[in-house]
Parts: C-alpha cells; structure tokens; sequence
C-alpha cells in the first residue's frame, strides 16, 4: 500500500497494489501495523456500508466533540467524488478541503482523521461505498454544513439541478454557523 500525504496534513490517499490475473483480483484492503506506522493508532469500531446512485451527494456530515470520527472509505463499486473539509478553528487550513475520486476501478482509499466534514458525490450510475470509523455514531451528536457551502466554495464537477440530497442535508449549516472543532 503507498500512503500518499495530501495538502491538509493528517488526510491521506491509499494506493494499493493490485495484483490481477485471469482470475480476476487480489488486493490487502487495510494492514493494521503498515496502517500505524504511516498514520498513527486508529482502533476502528465500525464498518459501514451504503449504496447510491448517480447525482447523490451525501454530506458534508461529521460528528461533533467527543463523538468525532477518523474514517477510512472507499468504493466497492463504481465511482464517487470524496471530500473532507477542515473544520479546525485553530488549523492553517481551516475551511479547506481535499478531494478525491474514489472508484472500484482504482481501489484507492481516504483517510479523513477527525475535525474534518465528509461528503461524496456519485458519478456513475451506482455506488458502493463502505467505511471503517473509530467512534460510533451517535444520533445526537450528528451535524452537516451544507454541500454548496459559499465560504467552502467546493468545485463539484456536475450541475447543481443534478444534485441529490437528503431533507437533512439540504437543511444543513452554513460553515459560519456550525459547531466547529478547535
């Protein structure tokens, strides 16, 4: 697995190596001694698993004080756009945000340690998405800002009629007015 550092420090990408045959596949999905020492202790508590379709976007979610969550996610099938928002008052980078495109094709893994917002875009015809997290969710302490947020300024690459929320989300916080982390 490479690990490769983004440029909001603490989020990284997963490239794993893929070795394929006629038979199809093989790839080690997550190694936790190789996990630790590219990014530190995380003890996963969690697996979670959702299926979408095109023009769905699901976020920007995260789980406020001490019920905040790391999360490790990918696509099992086809093809999402992956973002975590830095929502750290006291970070060099608050307010910015990394993407990546996350596909059954690539393989490829996001780390989003916590004090970060996650949301995904789908861009093909169905996904599957699947994630480990290291707290468990806990209802009361869910909060989003809206996906469109304009201090965020997120460049999502399909027109916004496109767009599929839940109720939830299209009622979320402006970044502003969230409960932030410090």
């Amino acid at each position: 697995m490479e690990y490769i550092k983004t440029a909001i420090e603490g989020v990284f990408i997963l490239k794993p190596h893929v070795f394929d045959d006629a038979r199809g596949y093989f790839f080690e999905v997550w190694k936790k001694d190789e996990f630790e020492h590219h990014i530190g202790k995380i003890e996963f508590v969690q697996d979670n698993e959702s299926k979408s379709s095109y023009g769905v976007l699901r976020g920007l979610h995260y789980q406020k004080g001490e019920y905040s969550q790391a999360k490790l996610v990918r696509v099992i099938k086809g093809k999402v756009l992956d973002v975590a928002v830095d929502i750290r008052k006291s970070s060099p980078t608050f307010g910015k945000y990394v993407m990546v495109e996350l596909s059954g094709e690539n393989k490829y893994q996001f780390f989003i340690p916590r004090g970060f917002a996650h949301g995904f875009l789908v861009l093909s015809d169905e996904a599957i998405f699947t994630y480990k997290v290291d707290n468990a969710y806990s209802p009361q302490n869910e909060a989003c800002i809206r996906w469109n947020d304009e201090d965020i300024h997120i460049e999502w690459p399909i027109d916004s009629k496109d767009i599929q929320t839940s109720e939830k989300d299209s009622k979320a916080s402006a970044l502003k007015n969230a409960e932030l982390f410090d």
